[in-house]
């Protein structure tokens, strides 16, 4: 297993910090109990606790957009792609609820990422709603408003970070096929 270095380990607890107080709470003197450091220490590591935010953000939305960047270049099926989009949203929030929180909760404190950020997001929703229109042509999908389908899908594996952990006995192949069931094909008998 490699070594978590300093840099790393900063932008850990700095994640858990931001999840558990807000971004805007937290000082890097807070950061700097919690590593069990003085603040000052911290700057020979990291420039700024804007830094770390654009490092958490940047790289999960990165992660995203590569991911589905992969899904919707892929000769899959709509459904299947839209599969596939649950099973990235549940991988990576399994992995990362912390980070998740920053990235749905933090994005608008980012400053010089911001502009950047905002491209990655609506690039994956450009390419989640063609995924969807597609869907519709291929009639695969119910002929509704993609805007409205996107938004119902994307709200309910955006706030996975929330419920994930609370989950101690989940299985995330189950998890995946309960919500390709539940969002793609509904709740209907």
């Amino acid at each position: 297993m490699k070594t978590e270095t300093r840099q790393q380990e900063i932008i850990r607890v700095a994640t858990k910090l931001f999840k558990e107080k807000g971004y805007s709470a937290v000082t890097m003197r807070d950061l700097a109990k919690a590593m069990g450091i003085k603040a000052a220490s911290l700057y020979n590591h990291i420039n700024s606790k804007q830094d770390i935010l654009n490092t958490i953000i940047i790289s999960l939305a990165e992660e995203f957009t590569e991911g589905m960047k992969q899904i919707s270049t892929s000769n899959d099926t709509c459904i299947e792609k839209l599969k596939k989009i649950i099973q990235l949203h549940v991988n990576i929030s399994s992995k990362n609820s912390y980070g998740m929180a920053s990235l749905n909760n933090d994005w608008m404190h980012l400053e010089t990422q911001r502009t950047y950020y905002k491209k990655l997001r609506s690039d994956y929703e450009n390419d989640f709603k063609t995924i969807l229109k597609d869907g519709i042509k291929a009639g695969e999908i119910v002929n509704a408003k993609p805007d409205v389908m996107m938004f119902s899908i994307l709200t309910t594996l955006r706030s996975l970070y929330i419920w994930i952990p609370k989950k101690e006995d989940l299985s995330l192949e189950e998890l995946t096929n309960t919500l390709s069931q539940i969002l793609i094909k509904g709740i209907n008998k």
